[in-house]
């Protein structure tokens, strides 16, 4: 026991200082927290029982008055209907006779005015009144009547009417769903409010009914608000052991209570009570809706109390979690104000790895650890100094890379352009000698003409123009040049000399190897986004996959040519821009060739 003892003092005294803090805190937190979940564990369930049945009752008495009025909002549009004059004396004094029945009355037009000002639409959706009167009367034909009176054939077959036929002291009936007509439902609504009356007709009192429509959905919706739990469920019945309404039909047909046990348990009971039905413990609640003799039935399986204890016991442990999590935060806060010195400095040596170092900040005290980042700071202006000479060395090794690549571009051409005009002054041909050295003098004049190592496409295309005339004079006009560049293009920045190597090696391996010589050379361009793309073809003779693969890659390349001239050009495009730009090329033998150049058009020309 005593080396157990010893084991743990000798690890916790290496534990690191911030660690110890740590501990002790979260301790310190944790063992109250412990002892109010296990006494609080056995009492979780009666608590939540109590909660959700008092939040039921609470919710039922909310829902009751809104049922009474949606009740009411049916009686009331029976009654105002009853009430009018035109109903009165059709059905209370005069009766329905074909002779002194009009239809076009101020008084017909203002009852059929009532009833569709009635007619909400949502809740209240129709209303007819079933006359037992022959079906040849215009009152069923007439185009205003007929919208509310209808003859009595269309009542037979239902549910209801089969009820009054065999309840004759009946006078009125609320009607769920299936008591109506599947046409019924169609047209006029899902269910009714039907009061019955007669009318004299032909000195004989026969029956009618007056239906008010409405919906259902308001029913459901009060039905679904009023429960608290998921798996719970409210619906209504009526007297003759009907649901009139349900939140769910599927959980209504499982926990279904008859009319007379709901009676029974209501006159017994004002609370919920446990039940047992098919093998499940569920708690009910009752409440009579005395205008339609319904009850309503509110039920809650002991399950979903269960599951609500035991997401409420999750809850509670992972408040706990939290509260250990805050307790740890805490506590490493703590810890963390003693030992952020030594930390900063070893969280700003491990940045060293991923990024350049920065110093920090000069320490206000003067012990060991602000010597030691005074000691930081100092190896890391070191370092920095390092860096900067090492990536200014790169760049100067860049730039004169470039300058190297740019120098070796074409120095022959000189060189074949003397050639000829020597040549031309030997014949005597001194216009063409003076228009050569002019077109010469301009081409280099072009090419000198910035100090910097970007001209624009603009003067480029000058320049290759220049190029190709004094090669024409060379070879007796056989190329032929078109150019087909954009103008909003032309101020685009481009290194110079790049597209006299390419127009060269155009000229000389592709139009001077045809038989016989000469051809067209096109020059074009688009924008790609940020990109400018320039295309350069020709008709000559092409290429085999050999040359096209060594063209750019360097190999096989003189140090003298046009071949070493498009090579560089390429390098310097890359060196500038980056992978992704610079020249493509495609060719087929016998067809011609294509050269895609491809340039940023965001480069800075300074």
């Amino acid at each position: 026991m005593k080396s157990l003892i010893q084991r743990g003092k000798f690890f916790y005294n290496n534990m690191m200082l911030q660690t110890k803090f740590t501990i002790t805190h979260l301790v310190i937190t944790t063992i109250p927290m412990l002892v109010m979940f296990f006494f609080f564990h056995g009492k979780l369930y009666d608590m939540v029982l109590a909660d959700t049945i008092r939040t039921e009752q609470n919710a039922s008495a909310m829902t009751m008055p809104q049922i009474d009025q949606l009740i009411d909002t049916c009686m009331e549009a029976q009654k105002s209907l009853e009430a009018h004059p035109y109903y009165k004396k059709l059905f209370r004094l005069i009766g329905y006779q074909p002779s002194n029945w009009s239809h076009d009355s101020s008084e017909a037009a203002d009852f059929y005015g009532a009833a569709e000002d009635i007619i909400d639409g949502e809740y209240i959706t129709n209303i007819l009144i079933y006359l037992d009167i022959p079906e040849f009367q215009e009152i069923f034909h007439n185009e205003a009547s007929s919208q509310i009176f209808r003859p009595m054939s269309e009542a037979r077959g239902s549910y209801w009417h089969g009820i009054f036929q065999g309840d004759r002291s009946l006078n009125s009936l609320f009607c769920p769903e299936f008591y109506l007509s599947p046409i019924e439902v169609r047209k006029s609504g899902d269910m009714a409010y039907i009061t019955k009356s007669t009318i004299l007709y032909d000195s004989e009192y026969r029956t009618c009914y007056t239906a008010i429509y409405y919906s259902k959905a308001p029913f459901t919706k009060l039905l679904k608000n009023n429960l608290t739990e998921d798996t719970s469920v409210a619906y209504i019945i009526n007297d003759r052991d009907s649901t009139v309404a349900t939140s769910d039909d599927g959980l209504a047909g499982i926990y279904h209570f008859s009319y007379d046990k709901v009676r029974d348990f209501f006159m017994s009971s004002n609370n919920f009570v446990l039940k047992n039905i098919l093998d499940h413990d569920v708690y009910a609640g009752f409440y009579y809706i005395r205008k339609a003799d319904w009850f309503m039935v509110a039920v809650i399986p002991t399950r979903a109390i269960i599951k609500k204890s035991f997401l409420l016991m999750i809850g509670f442990f992972f408040i706990y979690l939290l509260c250990i999590l805050i307790s740890f935060l805490i506590a490493n806060r703590l810890s963390h104000s003693i030992t952020n010195r030594i930390s900063s400095v070893i969280g700003q040596m491990a940045k060293v790895r991923t990024e350049p170092p920065t110093p920090l900040p000069a320490s206000l005290y003067h012990d060991e650890i602000g010597g030691l980042i005074d000691t930081y700071n100092y190896m890391t202006r070191m370092m920095n100094r390092l860096i900067g000479e090492q990536a200014k060395a790169a760049e100067d090794l860049r730039a004169a890379e470039f300058n190297s690549l740019q120098a070796q571009i074409n120095p022959h051409f000189l060189y074949n352009t003397m050639d000829m005009i020597n040549w031309l002054a030997q014949q005597g041909r001194t216009e063409e000698v003076s228009e050569a050295v002019v077109d010469l003098s301009r081409f280099y004049k072009l090419t000198l003409s910035h100090k910097g190592i970007l001209s624009t496409i603009a003067d480029e295309l000058e320049h290759v123009k220049t190029y190709v005339r004094l090669q024409n004079m060379r070879y007796h006009q056989i190329i032929d040049f078109v150019d087909d560049i954009p103008d909003h293009m032309m101020d685009l920045p481009i290194p110079k000399l790049t597209f006299q190597p390419v127009v060269e090696n155009s000229i000389l391996h592709g139009l001077l190897e045809k038989v016989p010589k000469g051809g067209t050379i096109v020059i074009t361009g688009w924008m790609e986004d940020n990109t400018a793309v320039i295309l350069i073809s020709d008709d000559g003779v092409g290429m085999d996959t050999g040359k096209l693969s060594g063209i750019l890659s360097g190999k096989g390349t003189s140090k003298i040519g046009t071949n070493i001239a498009v090579f560089n050009t390429h390098r310097r495009l890359e060196i500038l821009y980056g992978p992704g730009y610079g020249l493509t090329y495609n060719s087929l033998p016998g067809k011609g060739t294509e050269v895609e150049i491809r340039i940023s058009s965001f480069y800075d020309r300074n």
